[in-house]
């Protein structure tokens, strides 16, 4: 049985913590996990720990010691005599001493030249999951892996190995980037030797971006496939999407996987090939399966389960079961993904885009939690150093799932920030996350929280380098400066509306209400969240500019490119004030009052902005995170990426929900008559209070309105119930399914 057991004795009463200064490491023939203790240390302390093979006569010592046991289960106990005070550290071979040193670099706490660990240590440890492991692909398309240099790469494998991970996932065969300190090639061959040096697992991710029925193509992948497995010191895993990217049958995939297996046996003996199923309809997945128990392939490690794939339920239940389920959860995007942030103000949504710095610890734990029971394991996907404190995160739970969140966040505070800060660091970790919670104007936390992080960057100068420091800060000023804007740029929106009530050259007076956020609000956090946009391009190549620092593009990180991108609908009323004034003066008197009514319908009518958190008060939401971890059945909205991000569009155009669960009013006036108006994309079929509601006008374009009249016996009882019927649009690409985006209920 897989299990997970940590016991610290410590009694208040009778134990005290100690202070180690000069301690011995003893490890016979020099495992890797001696050589990171010692240097971890030297790091964070100035301390020098020599490494010898044989025990001293007295003294401290850390003993590395090989005993048989579960796969890379590890025990720590501390013992003391008259003459030495001794940890010793015994695992199950190599990888298991390195957890066992991660566990004690984790929770030691370090100040100038001295360590302090409790007076009685006793831990035991077996993984839960036997594939822990992370996606770092050296490419362009990530933030900030293409600028890194082989010893950056080496020493993020070490960390993720601390925090307990036993697999790193590669991608070969990528064209140059602009950041590249080496070609492509020689990091695949750097990577896989760090993971020889770590004895952590080696795998590659290798997506076929072209029709595998093209030989000349294919057979110029082989011969890629057969360099790197041939230079590669180690390689376990060959993991093959069937899609995302790619878009090959698998009648196709399979034979092409079967002829791949053997040269990689040839090199590699006991290294598997992973396919997943990621964009194939139910028909080729029904192929897969039945191809896998009719053939029962040696070469196939499992099946992995990514974005677009079947569910890890039904994959588990169509899957023989001497094959293996890896999970690829995606736990760097936040929206546009499998874990999308739920109910996120669109004020982030627009600003902080697909991949901000993104520490998610109670959301991301909440999703392992749940998933875990069917998986095997899991590489998780990601883009970039953004989301750095969720690899460590899930790496810790895949040897605990049910590990605290607090002590997970304080382990991390404390190995990669400060012992003496380490909760308070760690409550600012938690803060972050509550950051993205509700309405972005009501959460006055979010003001709290830089507080609490300014307050820390007094206190720990010396961390002002430290590219995981300058990313928590980053958030913390980049999140209050956005929620200052969006109090103001709402404001003014709502001056213009009233204007455009008005007389006279009422457009005039609007613009210069807009302008009026040309004046920067809190221009020094502006300034710190670009000098810092600065210092992570400098210490870990984060690119948060497509200008200015090459991201490869708008969605990949370039959160400075949109610090001042306007909150309100700044763009569209500019747009249409132009157009407005092409307009015979009678019909712009009637576009006037349109544009000042869109959101403001009249006494006893109603607005809602289905997708936008703050402004969607009828919209009823069924279920929460605690009880729906995936919101499987609870929609959250989505966000359209038009024009790069850069779409002047009205922005409740842009934030949608397939459908509202339902929307309910209360008290509306029973003798009155009502109509409901509909902005989205695509199909409606609406009822209210259950009966089917016939359209009066029914438009599908982006924008575009609908209306249904309400049968006056339906609102008679004063309250109306709207629910949405649903269409099956699977055979159609998610971009073109139907959506709702603004729903009005008018009184006549």
């Amino acid at each position: 049985m897989i299990r997970f057991l940590i016991i610290l004795l410590c009694l208040p009463v009778f134990c005290v913590a100690q202070v180690w200064r000069q301690v011995t490491i003893v490890a016979k023939g020099q495992p890797a996990a001696a050589q990171v203790l010692q240097e971890e240390v030297k790091r964070r302390t100035g301390l020098t720990w020599p490494i010898r093979e044989q025990l001293p006569d007295n003294g401290a010592v850390i003993l590395f010691a090989t005993v048989k046991g579960a796969p890379e289960s590890y025990h720590i106990r501390h013992t003391s005599d008259k003459k030495r005070e001794i940890i010793r550290i015994e695992g199950d071979g190599p990888r298991a001493l390195l957890y066992g040193a991660g566990y004690l670099l984790r929770t030691m706490e370090y100040s100038q030249q001295e360590v302090t660990l409790p007076a009685t240590l006793e831990v035991d440890a077996i993984p839960e999951k036997a594939i822990r492991g992370h996606q770092i692909g050296y490419r362009n398309l990530a933030n900030s892996y293409d600028g890194w240099s082989p010893e950056q790469y080496e020493q993020y494998i070490r960390e993720l190995a601390i925090f307990g991970a036993n697999s790193i996932e590669a991608i070969p065969f990528m064209p140059p980037s602009p950041h590249f300190t080496v070609s492509s090639n020689e990091m695949t061959r750097r990577i896989s030797g760090f993971c020889k040096k770590y004895d952590l697992d080696f795998s590659v991710w290798t997506p076929a971006t072209f029709d595998l029925k093209d030989a000349v193509k294919t057979q110029h992948f082989k011969q890629q496939f057969d360099t790197l497995f041939r230079e590669s010191v180690r390689l376990n895993a060959v993991f093959f999407p069937g899609g995302d990217p790619g878009d090959n049958a698998p009648q196709l995939v399979l034979p092409f996987l079967e002829q791949l297996a053997v040269p990689l046996k040839k090199y590699h003996p006991a290294a598997r090939i992973w396919l997943s199923l990621q964009g194939y309809d139910s028909t080729q997945c029904a192929f897969v399966y039945s191809y896998i128990s009719q053939h029962k392939p040696a070469w196939l490690g499992g099946i992995v389960v990514g974005p677009s794939s079947p569910t890890l339920e039904d994959t588990r239940a169509a899957l023989p079961a001497q094959y293996k389920i890896r999970h690829y959860p995606d736990i760097t995007h936040t929206v546009r993904c499998d874990y999308p942030v739920v109910w996120w103000d669109p004020a982030f949504a627009f600003t902080l885009g697909r991949e901000p710095v993104n520490p998610q610890p109670v959301y991301y734990s909440n999703i392992y939690r749940f998933v875990a029971p069917l998986m095997d394991g899991f590489i998780s996907y990601s883009d970039g150093a953004h989301d750095d404190a969720n690899k460590m995160l899930w790496s810790m739970l895949g040897w605990n799932s049910q590990a605290d969140v607090r002590e997970m966040m304080t382990q991390y505070a404390n190995f990669f920030f400060s012992s003496s800060s380490r909760r308070e660091i760690a409550d600012g970790i938690l803060a972050l996350e509550k950051n993205w919670e509700g309405p972005i104007a009501e959460n006055g936390g979010i003001t709290a929280t830089l507080t609490l992080w300014q307050q820390q960057e007094v206190l720990h100068k010396e961390l002002a380098g430290n590219w995981r420091w300058q990313m928590c800060l980053l958030r913390a000023y980049y999140d209050a400066y956005t929620r200052e804007r969006a109090i103001r740029e709402y404001a003014l929106e709502a001056a213009v509306n009233k204007t455009l009530g008005e007389s006279g050259d009422v457009m005039s007076r609007a613009e210069a209400i807009l302008q009026q956020a040309d004046v920067k609000v809190q221009p020094q956090w502006r300034d710190r969240i670009i000098s810092l946009c600065e210092e992570l391009f400098k210490s870990v190549s984060l690119q948060t500019s497509v200008a200015k620092y090459k991201a490869a593009g708008p969605e990949r990180g370039a959160v400075l490119d949109f610090l001042d991108r306007p909150l309100n609908n700044r763009w569209f009323l500019e747009d249409k004030f132009r157009y407005i004034r092409t307009l015979p003066e009678a019909e712009q008197r009637k576009a006037l009052d349109t544009l000042a009514g869109w959101e403001h319908p009249g006494p006893g009518s109603y607005y809602d902005d289905i997708g936008n958190v703050s402004k969607s008060p009828h919209v009823l939401r069924k279920e929460d995170l605690h009880t729906d971890p995936l919101m499987r059945r609870s929609d959250t909205p989505g966000f359209d990426w038009w024009e790069s991000g850069y779409s002047r569009k009205r922005l409740s155009w842009m934030v949608s929900l397939r459908w509202p669960s339902a929307m309910r009013y209360d008290h509306l006036d029973t003798t009155a008559r009502y109509v409901v108006r509909v902005t989205g994309y695509g199909e409606s079929l609406l009822r209210a209070n259950g009966i089917s509601l016939k359209p009066s006008l029914y438009n599908k374009g982006v924008g575009e309105i609908k209306e249904f009249p309400v049968p006056p016996e339906l609102s008679k009882s004063g309250t109306l119930l709207l629910t949405w019927d649903d269409i099956d649009e699977e055979h159609l690409n998610w971009r073109q399914h139907s959506r709702v985006t603004e729903v009005w209920l008018i009184k006549l």
